[in-house]
C-alpha cells in the first residue's frame, strides 16, 4: 500500500511520514555509532591498549601514549568538519552522511582486526593512530550532518522534538559501548581480554555499520536542500555563479532578493552566537561527565563505580529529559527554554555540588543525575535544533559543524585542566560549581542575544542573525 501521509515539509519538496521516520532513525543511529565508536575506543585506551600496543614502556607512559592516540581523533574531527561541511553544503546532505558513516564504521571495525605490538612491532601503534584519524575525520561532520538533516526534514511545529533524536543517539551509543565493555570485563579473564576479547566490541560494530550504510543509501535528500534557490541540478552554485545569476536577473527577481540575501549577508554573528550556545553545554559536559568522575573517585574516597553508575542512571533519565525539552522548545520557543535551563543550572550549581560532596552515596547520585540532565542533556536537546535554525541553508552544514567542533574543543579541552588546577590549589570543590555557573552564563548571554528561531523557514539562504 502506498504511504500518502505527509510530514508537512517546509516547502514543495514533499516527503512522506515514512521518509521522515527513515531520516529520524538514520540521524539517531549515526550519532549513536559516533558516540559508541569513541566510547569503545576511550575505554579500550584506558583498559587494554597500553598493554597491547605500548608494552615496552612503563605502565604510566603506556597509558599516556594510549590516551594520546585517543586525543588525535579530536584534531581529525575539526578537519572533517571543514571538509565534509563544505561538501554537504555544496552537493547535499545525503551523500556526505553516507560517506561519514562508512568512514566511521570501517575504521572502527579495522581497529578490531589490527595486529598487536607483539606481532608487528612499532607499526601496530602507527596503524592505530591512522585508523583513529580516519575515525575522527568522519565523526567531525557526523553529528552536525545528522542534526542538519533531521532539522531540515522535520515539520516546523515538531522540529525541536524530532531534532532531539540526535541527542538521544549520544546516550544510546555511550550506554551500548559501556555495556559491551562491562560484559567483557565480567565474563573474561585478563588473559582472554588481552589476547582476543578486546577485539569483539570493535568487530561487532561491523553489523551496525552495514545496517546504517543501507539505511542512508535509501534515504532521500533533504527537502530543504532541494528547494534552495542556489541549487541547480543537485549542486549548489558557486559565489561567482550566483553573482552572474544576480547580474542577469529580472527586476522582479531582484526585488524578491532570495539569492542576494544569501550571498551578500555579512557572516559571523550567527556563528559566534552558536559558539556561545555550544560552550555551556560542552563545558558542563566536560566537568560533569569527565572531570567529576575522577574527582569523586580520587578526592571523595568513593569507589569508581559510584560516579560511573551515577552517569549511567543520569543517561537513562536522559531518554525522558531530551524529548521533553524538545517538546517544550516547540511549545514555548528556544530562547525561553535556554534561559530556564541555564538559570536553573546556575542556581543549582552550588547545591548540586553540596549533594555530590556530602559523603552520602544517594545524595551524590542525585546531584550527578540532576547536573547531567539539567546542565548537559537538556541543553544538548535545545542545541540540536537551535543551531540549525540560526544558520542559512547555503552554509548551514559548514557553520554548524565548525561551531560544534570548535566550541567543544575549547570548552572540554581546557575546562577539566582548569578545574583540576583550581581544586588542587584551593583544596575545595567550589571552583567546580563556579565553572558551571560561568559556562552556563556564557550560554545564557548567547541565548539572550540570539533571535528566537522557532518556526523559521530553513530554506532561506541567509543566517537568522
Amino acid at each position: 500500500m502506498t504511504d500518502t501521509t505527509r510530514a508537512e515539509p517546509p516547502g514543495s519538496a514533499k516527503r512522506t511520514t515514512r521518509d521522515l521516520t527513515r531520516a529520524a532513525v538514520s540521524g539517531w543511529l549515526g550519532t549513536a555509532m559516533e558516540f559508541m565508536d569513541f566510547q569503545l575506543y576511550s575505554l579500550a585506551a584506558a583498559i587494554v591498549f597500553n598493554k597491547i600496543f605500548f608494552p615496552d614502556v612503563s605502565p604510566a607512559i603506556g597509558l599516556i601514549a594510549a590516551m594520546a592516540t585517543y586525543g588525535v581523533g579530536y584534531v581529525a574531527r575539526l578537519a572533517g568538519a571543514v571538509y565534509f561541511g563544505r561538501m554537504g553544503d555544496r552537493i547535499g546532505r545525503k551523500k556526505v552522511l553516507y560517506l561519514t558513516i562508512l568512514l566511521m564504521g570501517a575504521s572502527t571495525t579495522l581497529i578490531g582486526a589490527l595486529p598487536t605490538y607483539a606481532t608487528i612491532g612499532i607499526l601496530a601503534p602507527v596503524l592505530l593512530v591512522v585508523l583513529r584519524l580516519i575515525q575522527g575525520f568522519g565523526a567531525g561532520a557526523e553529528i552536525a550532518g545528522a542534526t542538519v538533516m533531521l532539522a531540515e526534514y522535520a515539520p516546523a511545529k515538531r522540529r525541536g522534538l524530532i531534532s532531539s533524536l540526535v541527542s538521544l543517539g549520544t546516550n544510546s551509543g555511550t550506554l551500548a559501548a559501556s555495556g559491551l565493555w562491562a560484559i567483557l570485563l565480567a565474563v573474561l579473564s585478563e588473559e582472554q581480554l588481552l589476547s582476543w576479547g578486546w577485539r569483539l566490541p570493535f568487530l561487532l560494530s561491523f553489523a551496525l555499520m552495514i545496517f546504517a550504510v543501507w539505511l542512508r543509501g535509501n534515504l532521500k535528500e533533504s527537502p530543504v536542500f532541494e528547494e534552495r534557490a542556489d541549487v541547480v541540478d543537485g549542486v549548489a552554485m558557486s559565489r561567482e555563479e550566483v553573482e552572474t545569476a544576480l547580474d542577469n536577473a529580472s527586476l522582479e527577481e531582484k526585488r524578491e532578493g532570495v539569492l542576494e540575501a544569501g550571498i551578500r549577508q555579512r557572516k559571523g554573528r550567527a556563528f559566534f552566537l552558536s559558539l556561545g550556545l555550544r560552550f555551556g553545554q560542552a563545558g558542563n559536559s566536560g566537568l560533569i561527565q569527565t572531570f567529576l568522575v575522577g574527582y569523586i573517585a580520587t578526592n571523595l574516597d568513593a569507589g569508581r563505580a559510584v560516579p560511573t553508575d551515577a552517569i549511567l542512571y543520569g543517561s537513562l533519565l536522559g531518554f525522558v529529559t531530551v524529548p521533553v525539552v524538545g517538546l517544550l522548545g516547540d511549545r514555548f520557543g528556544r530562547r525561553p527554554m535556554y534561559v530556564a535551563l541555564t538559570l536553573l543550572t546556575m542556581v543549582l550549581a552550588f547545591p548540586m555540588m553540596l549533594l555530590i560532596t556530602s559523603g552520602n552515596t544517594a545524595a551524590l547520585m542525585l546531584g550527578m543525575v540532576l547536573a547531567l540532565n539539567i546542565g548537559v542533556l537538556g541543553l544538548f536537546s535545545l542545541e540540536s535544533v537551535t543551531m540549525a535554525e540560526l544558520f542559512g541553508s547555503r552554509t548551514r552544514f559548514t557553520q554548524l559543524a565548525l561551531s560544534k567542533e570548535i566550541g567543544g574543543i575549547l570548552a572540554t579541552a581546557v575546562g577539566p585542566v582548569i578545574a583540576a588546577s583550581l581544586t588542587a590549589v584551593t583544596g575545595s570543590w567550589w571552583p567546580i560549581a563556579a565553572m558551571l555557573v560561568v559556562y552556563s552564563l556564557i550560554t545564557l548571554t548567547a541565548a539572550l542575544l540570539a533571535p528566537e528561531t522557532r518556526g523559521r523557514d530553513l530554506v532561506r539562504l541567509e543566517d537568522a542573525a
